[in-house]
């Protein structure tokens, strides 16, 4: 059942419009929605927006009852156009395939996987997996290889006047200029970049005319080619490859001949024809007059088919890659998020923003923020007062109409975790101990009970914090600055050294490095901070913080007292 207006999120509406579609073309079938994906090179978190998108609908409608069929599209029968950077195993010798099938291009040096499609599609079913997307996997090299579309290609060739004569509307006018990519931490991942869209190709014309089909030379594998000739009743067709010392050519039967592929242009439409696909997004390079998506709607009719409901979405952006860059080809995978993010908080990312709003996914410290706010959202859905959308993206983001995806048991804080992680530099006994001491009415007795989270905030701190910015406790006191301080600064340490005991815990530590300074001022404990406070208790922090790690910040003080523990806080602090 539809939801009201005023409670439907937009994969809802969505939804609602993909069912009467299906419904309006009484084809009886599963409904289809799809996703394009080129294993061209590392399938990054742009790209995974064009799967999230219809599998979020695709699970709003299987959740209402409804058959629901998600194809991905694998476009590993597109030409290899270039060698990536910073790909393990490869160098630029992989540039004597460019132009061959990427099932034909061999796989990074050391990959378990027969070929580069092959390498590259594992790491993004993995991570599919994870994210507990359902999908029916097909691959553009088995179709066309097998002769599945052999009908179709024979339909496009001998339609192909007709194909053309709608390119040609698009062909005088000027196409936007592709954009660059910029360095990572500011990115925005085109979407559709690693989708056979990128292609944009509309086939040739020469002195035979057009051809919407591109052959793979039978010599060197390479779709260098001129298609010069070709006979419809017959279906022979003549091609000449023109790869540099090659120069082959030679005459072959469509009917037969399975080494080759219908043009990006041609191609895409022909497949919403052929699976009936009623749902599949694109992304924005795809709006615009000429484009694919624009091209296809026409073209689609010329196979009896329908162009799919097809919003546009937008850019997904990157804080804090500090070790990945653009120039060195390191844009992050969904399997880069996952090691430091569960699949609950990345599929909330995806869920919460309609496909036309941007927006970025953390590898900085902004993934704390992005963390707290998760969390609260869950504890509003827990006492039912959350938004209706909010509720609704939470609810997509938790599990599926298959059930609910696995989550940690007991959530803690990401933050505090790090800060832990940082601190005990993966010490299990240690981390065990400090986060036991977090809350004594309800300690903690087992790392079981805070994992993945916890094994998430760790390779996070591994991995995307420098060195320079990681946490190392003072070996022994700093008697320089322990015997310039002044009596004030005396009394605030003794002050916080005398209430430890009775403050052991990550509650009771907030309150005491917090009341601290208003006692000193003359206030109550609860007293509301004013400007003068603020700047008394960053002092104390500071001062804090420079006993404990000799630098002016770090992590949560409470959190840093705790991991530090008692006996060794009272000897840094001079007690």
């Amino acid at each position: 059942m539809a939801q009201s207006n005023e409670t439907a999120d937009w994969v809802s509406r969505f939804a609602d419009e993909v069912i009467a579609e299906s419904e309006s073309r009484a084809q009886g079938k599963p409904v289809v929605v799809a996703s394009g994906l080129s294993p061209s090179g590392p399938i990054h978190l742009g790209n995974l927006r064009e799967v999230m998108t219809p599998h979020l609908v695709a699970d709003e409608v299987r959740r209402r009852g409804h058959e629901v069929r998600h194809l991905i599209s694998w476009d590993d029968y597109d030409r290899y156009r270039k060698v990536p950077a910073g790909v393990p195993g490869v160098d630029e010798s992989w540039a004597e395939h460019i132009g061959k099938p990427l099932t034909s291009v061999p796989a990074p040096e050391g990959s378990a996987y027969p070929n580069w499609a092959e390498h590259f599609k594992a790491a993004m079913t993995e991570a599919l997996d994870a994210l507990g997307v359902e999908f029916d996997g097909i691959s553009q090299t088995a179709q066309y290889t097998s002769g599945v579309y052999r009908e179709q290609v024979l339909h496009a060739m001998r339609h192909r006047g007709d194909i053309d004569a709608i390119l040609a509307q698009y062909r005088t006018k000027k196409q936007p200029q592709k954009k660059s990519q910029k360095p990572v931490d500011e990115a925005e991942l085109e979407a559709a970049e690693g989708s056979g869209a990128a292609g944009e190709d509309d086939g040739s014309t020469g002195a035979g005319g057009y051809f919407p089909y591109k052959p793979y030379c039978a010599r060197c594998g390479k779709d260098f080619t001129t298609v010069t000739a070709y006979d419809d009743e017959s279906t022979e067709l003549t091609y000449t490859c023109t790869t540099e010392g090659c120069g082959f050519g030679e005459t072959v039967r469509l009917s037969e001949f399975n080494r080759g592929k219908l043009v990006w242009k041609v191609d895409w439409p022909m497949r919403w024809a052929f699976e009936g696909v009623i749902f599949e997004p694109s992304g924005v390079d795809h709006s615009s007059p000429g484009s694919s998506f624009q091209v296809g709607g026409q073209i689609v009719r010329i196979f009896d088919g329908k162009q799919p409901i097809g919003p546009m979405y937008a850019f997904v952006g990157i804080s804090g890659m500090a070790k990945m860059s653009s120039s060195k080809g390191g844009v992050p995978t969904p399997g880069d998020a996952l090691r430091i993010m569960e699949p609950q908080l990345l599929r909330w990312l995806y869920a919460r923003r309609k496909p036309n709003q941007s927006f970025k996914i953390a590898f900085d410290q902004e993934i704390q923020r992005l963390y707290d706010e998760w969390d609260k959202l869950s504890a509003k859905v827990e006492d039912d007062s959350a938004l209706p959308a909010d509720a609704a993206a939470y609810s997509r983001a938790v599990g599926t109409a298959a059930g609910e995806l696995p989550r940690t048991p007991r959530p803690l804080p990401y933050r505090t975790l790090a800060s832990v992680a940082d601190i005990t530099a993966g010490a299990e006994d240690q981390t065990l101990r400090i986060l036991g001491e977090l809350d004594p009415e309800h300690p903690l007795t087992e790392l079981a009970e805070v994992r993945p989270r916890l094994d998430r905030a760790e390779a996070w701190i591994n991995t995307h914090v420098p060195a320079d910015q990681r946490t190392v406790v003072r070996a022994a006191p700093n008697g320089e600055l322990l015997s310039t301080l002044g009596e004030q600064d005396r009394a605030s340490l003794r002050m916080l050294v005398d209430g430890l005991d009775t403050h052991w815990s990550l509650d009771g530590l907030t309150t005491l490095v917090y009341g601290v300074p208003k006692l000193m001022a003359g206030l109550e404990a609860e007293a509301k901070p004013t400007p003068e406070l603020k700047v008394a208790q960053r002092a104390f922090f500071a001062l804090l913080y420079q006993l404990l790690v000799g630098r002016d910040t770090g992590p949560r003080l409470p959190t840093l007292l705790l991991a530090v523990g008692q006996d060794r806080v009272r000897k840094l602090l001079g007690a």
